[in-house]
C-alpha cells in the first residue's frame, strides 16, 4: 500500500488507527522533525505556552500488587519500604505551596493501610489551610472511596491503564484485569474528577498497533491528561534485564497522542528525564505541556523505585521547582501562574 503523504495525514482533524500507525512508523529525520514541529503547534493552539508544575509527593513505597515490571511490587523484598505521616506529608505540601505550585499529586504504590478516612481528612486539610488543586494516584481503590474523596474536595484522580492490549495487560499483571482497569476510569470520569491515563512505552512485545490502541482508548475515555512514559527496567523485577525503552519511539507517542487528542494535558515525564539527558525539555518540545516536581522528602524519596537510574533522588527536593523553571524558560516556555485545570 502507498504510504499517505504525511502533510495531509498531519494535518487531519480527526485520526483512525492506520495515521497513528503510520505517524508512528516514521524513520526519517525530516519527516519526524515534522511530526514534531506539528505536535507543537497543536499544543500552542490548544493548550498555550504555559507549562503546568505539579508537585509530587510519594507518600508511600508499599503495594499490594505484583506488577512484573514495577520495583514496588509486593514481591520486592529487598526494597526498604515506608509511609509518611500526615503531619510529613502536609509538611510538604507547604512547601510545594511556598514554591508557588498550585497541583499537589497524592501518589503510593496501592497501600490500604490509607484508610479512606485517612485521605478524605487529607484531602480536606490541604484545601482548608492552601487551597491547592489536588490529584490522587492511589492505584485501584473502591468505588465508594472514590466517591468519598471526590466530596471531600479532591480534583484529579491519575490511574494509567499501561496498556490497551489485554493479552499483554494480563502479562505484567498478576493480579489485575483491563476490564476492571477501564471500569475504575469510567467511574472516576462520572463523578466529576479530572481523569488522567495512559501507557508505558517499551513493554515487551510491544508493536505500534498496541500504541495505537492505547491513545485512541485515551480518545474514547476522554481523558484530562494522558501520560505516555518509557519502559525502564527495576532491579528485584522479572523484567529487569528487559532493554529500556526506546527515546525516539518516546517521542514520537508523545507527539502523535498531541496530534490526536488535542487538549489533554500531557506530561513530560521524570521516567523521561531518566531515560535521556534533558529528556523533559525534550518532551516539552514535541507537544507536552506538564512537568512534575518530586518533592517527596528525604530520606524517603531514593526507595520509591519504580525503576533504576531515577533522576534527582538525591536532590534536594525543595530546589527541583527552581531548577525546571529554569529549564521551562530555557526552551522559551513559561510556568503557568494557574491550577491548570482541564481544557475539556
Amino acid at each position: 500500500m502507498k504510504n499517505p503523504n504525511l502533510n495531509s495525514v498531519l494535518n487531519k482533524e480527526e485520526f483512525d488507527k492506520r495515521d497513528i500507525i503510520y505517524m508512528l512508523s516514521l524513520t526519517d529525520k525530516n519527516e519526524v522533525e515534522n511530526l514534531y514541529y506539528r505536535a507543537n503547534e497543536v499544543r500552542k493552539e490548544f493548550c498555550g505556552d504555559d507549562v503546568h508544575l505539579r508537585g509530587i509527593i510519594e507518600f508511600s513505597n508499599y503495594c499490594e500488587q505484583d506488577c512484573l515490571y514495577c520495583g514496588l511490587r509486593i514481591s520486592n523484598d529487598a526494597l526498604p519500604r515506608y509511609r509518611m505521616t500526615k503531619d510529613e506529608i502536609l509538611a510538604t505540601v507547604e512547601h510545594i505551596h511556598k514554591a508557588k505550585i498550585f497541583t499537589v499529586v497524592l501518589q503510593s504504590g496501592e497501600d490500604f493501610s490509607y484508610t479512606k478516612e485517612f485521605i478524605s481528612d487529607l484531602i480536606r486539610e490541604i484545601k482548608l489551610n492552601y487551597g491547592l488543586a489536588i490529584t490522587l494516584s492511589l492505584g485501584e481503590r473502591g468505588f465508594e472511596e472514590y466517591l468519598e474523596w471526590k466530596n471531600a474536595g479532591a480534583d484529579r484522580y491519575l490511574l494509567k491503564h499501561e496498556s490497551a492490549n489485554k493479552k499483554l495487560y494480563s502479562a505484567i499483571h498478576n493480579k489485575q484485569s483491563l476490564d476492571e482497569r477501564i471500569k475504575h476510569l469510567v467511574y472516576l470520569k462520572s463523578i466529576g474528577f479530572q481523569v488522567g491515563s495512559g501507557n508505558i512505552i517499551g513493554l515487551p512485545g510491544q508493536t505500534p498497533d498496541d500504541i495505537a490502541d492505547d491513545i485512541l482508548l485515551c480518545k474514547s475515555l476522554i481523558n484530562d491528561m494522558a501520560s505516555f512514559s518509557p519502559f525502564i527496567p527495576s532491579n528485584d523485577t522479572p523484567l529487569c534485564n528487559v532493554s529500556k525503552a526506546d527515546v525516539q519511539l518516546t517521542l514520537k507517542t508523545m507527539a502523535v497522542a498531541r496530534i490526536v487528542l488535542k487538549d489533554a494535558h500531557i506530561p513530560s515525564t521524570t521516567a523521561l528525564g531518566s531515560l535521556i539527558e534533558g529528556g523533559r525539555e525534550k518532551g516539552l518540545e514535541v507537544g507536552a505541556n506538564v512537568v512534575m516536581p518530586n518533592y517527596t522528602p528525604n530520606p524517603y524519596r531514593q526507595n520509591y523505585k519504580i525503576y533504576e537510574g531515577k533522576i534527582c533522588v538525591t536532590d534536594d527536593p525543595l530546589a527541583c521547582s527552581g531548577c525546571l523553571k529554569f529549564k521551562i524558560e530555557s526552551i522559551g516556555r513559561k510556568v503557568g501562574e494557574s491550577f491548570g485545570h482541564s481544557l475539556k
